[in-house]
């Protein structure tokens, strides 16, 4: 059970009775809030519904807080419901019940916090979708590590999700990769051809080159502009394997790598030019075909087809968004863009709707910049040198668990700042190490436990009075709720701070506690505390799962 859902069901229900005696109008519009109190003497649920309703009832609120919580049923669950000013209404849980849960969690164990919320409903996520040019950078790792959080929250929280990578391997960039690698390979050869201006620099462009030429000498015989297309396509495929080499090492893997020059060669982008010009959104101009963006609520229009005949780049992710929705049937796409792509947000949903795609079905989340921080000083580095710091770069140095954890931890929305230091720090500190620490430690008073042959199957959890213990058991209950409420508002880096949270409580209450004790007397307390012990255990294994990071036995 999510214990915040029965609270907001007890609310509505009063509301339904609040209705049906006369106190509020039936035909009136009434939201709330139900939010966990900082202070504990607040009780752990308190909804502001007296407040909300205060303004149109001209009424105070604590006299709307008395008369609707005495509507309130009381289950099993609740200890008691008061009126608190200004005028909110608030639960305590009933500590009998919460004891209650640590043998529910034992028993759901690997699926605890999983929910059917989703009701299997399909949605993909797409995110990364580096060009495949160059490495994936610390830019990159940043809307990585989102995307895939989110997409194994919104497995647990019961969806059908699809983690899909989109490979823009045609169009001027891609020349550009050709043509630079071409060079390359040629200067490998000591022939000295000059790089062109907008080519690439990197020197992972020198090392694939050498590659090639160390196992195919045969480009050098073919003409120029064929030679360019085998060395692209060979680079092309090398790239996209070290692509997926890091992501791998990262601990991210997609369902579906779908390839940009498909929705070429099989008619999806001419096609999707016929729907548009049926729908009347079309206009030719200068021998250019253009959406009309202006008339739809755009402030310009946008460019589809060059007036050379080329489609742009706008066209064909049109064409790859209509096929998500009318094709392969994803109720929801979820798409994880860089903060460099937010002009193309709009224009993107705008398009989609003139096609009678409902706009909202597409959600769009912009990862912001990223800045790395070493020995107080940010470092700098330069897209177009290729002087870049690579995921390989970052992951050698602080790990995936660090990598993954440190980019989770601040909301998308927010520029960050990664602390290379902090990362790598073994101390209380580093929240990836803290964290951790609680899980390693968890496991070795399970150890202990099993050696010791303490049998927890009849550990009576009503021996759990501590406030520390009682603390620990709501904090992991917390979990259920937070998984559903991040599949609903798309915000993954709760789940970090919530683990921090459960570590903490985790740390508070084996301080408190004497958990493992060797004398008789103690015998059933140890019992429940080691069940206690256990259930923390699976609920932090979750949420470091979630996460994508390891869960150490020791440290």
């Amino acid at each position: 059970m999510i214990i915040i859902n029965l609270v907001n069901s007890l609310i509505t229900e009063a509301i339904t009775k609040a209705r049906a005696d006369g106190f509020i109008s039936t035909d009136s519009n009434i939201t709330f809030t139900v939010e966990r109190p900082q202070n504990q003497e607040h009780g752990d649920f308190a909804t502001n519904l007296p407040l909300r309703l205060a303004g149109s009832l001209k009424m105070n609120p604590l006299d709307i807080g008395k008369h609707i919580s005495s509507l309130i049923s009381q289950p099993y669950e609740i200890d008691s419901i008061w009126v608190q000013p200004p005028g909110f209404i608030n639960f305590s849980l009933n500590d009998n019940w919460v004891r209650s849960q640590v043998d529910h969690v034992i028993s759901s164990e690997k699926s605890f916090g999983s929910t059917n919320f989703g009701n299997n409903e399909r949605i993909q996520v797409e995110f990364v979708s580096v060009n495949p040019t160059g490495p994936v950078h610390v830019g990159h790792t940043r809307g990585a590590v989102l995307g895939d959080t989110l997409s194994r929250i919104l497995s647990s929280a019961g969806y059908d999700v699809t983690k899909e990578y989109y490979v823009n391997d045609t169009g001027n960039q891609m020349e550009n990769f050709y043509q630079s690698l071409y060079i390359r390979y040629q200067q490998s050869f000591g022939n000295q051809l000059e790089m062109p201006e907008n080519g690439y620099m990197g020197d992972y462009m020198i090392d694939i080159a050498k590659e090639i030429a160390n196992d195919n000498h045969e480009i050098l015989s073919l003409q120029k502009d064929e030679g360019i297309q085998e060395i692209g396509q060979i680079g092309l495929n090398k790239m996209l394997d070290r692509i997926k080499s890091d992501l791998e090492r990262l601990g991210v893997d997609f369902d579906v790598w779908f390839r940009e020059y498909i929705l070429h060669e099989n008619g999806h982008v001419s096609g999707i030019l016929d729907k548009l010009i049926e729908s009347g959104n079309i206009s030719i101009e200068d021998g250019a075909t253009w959406l009309k963006s202006s008339s739809l609520g755009e402030d310009k229009d946008n460019v589809l087809v060059r007036s050379n005949g080329s489609p742009t780049y706008f066209a064909a992710d049109i064409a790859y968004h209509y096929d998500k929705f009318a094709n392969r049937h994803f109720s929801k796409v979820i798409d994880i863009w860089g903060a460099d792509h937010q002009g193309h947000v709009s224009r993107m949903k705008t398009a989609l709707g003139a096609l009678g795609i409902e706009q909202d079905r597409l959600v769009i989340i912009l990862s912001q910049l990223v800045t790395l921080k070493q020995n107080d000083q940010l470092l700098k580095v330069s897209k177009r040198s290729g002087d870049l710091i690579t995921l390989p770069d970052l992951l050698d140095y602080v790990g995936p668990d660090a990598c993954r954890y440190f980019f989770l931890s601040r909301s998308p929305d927010s520029q960050m700042e990664f602390d290379l230091d902090l990362a790598k720090k073994e101390s209380s500190e580093n929240p990836v190490y803290y964290i951790q620490y609680a899980h390693a430690r968890i496991s070795s008073i399970i150890r202990l436990s099993e050696a010791a042959n303490i049998d927890i199957v009849n550990g009576d959890v009503r021996l759990l009075t501590d406030p520390a213990e009682i603390d620990l058991i709501k904090k992991i209950l917390i979990l259920p709720e937070l998984i559903e409420s991040i599949a609903i508002n798309l915000e993954p880096h709760h789940l970090a701070h919530y683990s921090q949270q459960l570590a903490t409580a985790f740390h508070w209450f084996y301080r408190q506690c004497r958990i493992i004790s060797t004398e008789p007397s103690d015998e059933a307390i140890t019992k429940a505390r080691v069940k206690l012990v256990k259930a923390s255990g699976i609920a932090l294994k979750r949420c470091l799962e979630l996460m994508g990071m390891n869960a150490p036995e020791t440290m």
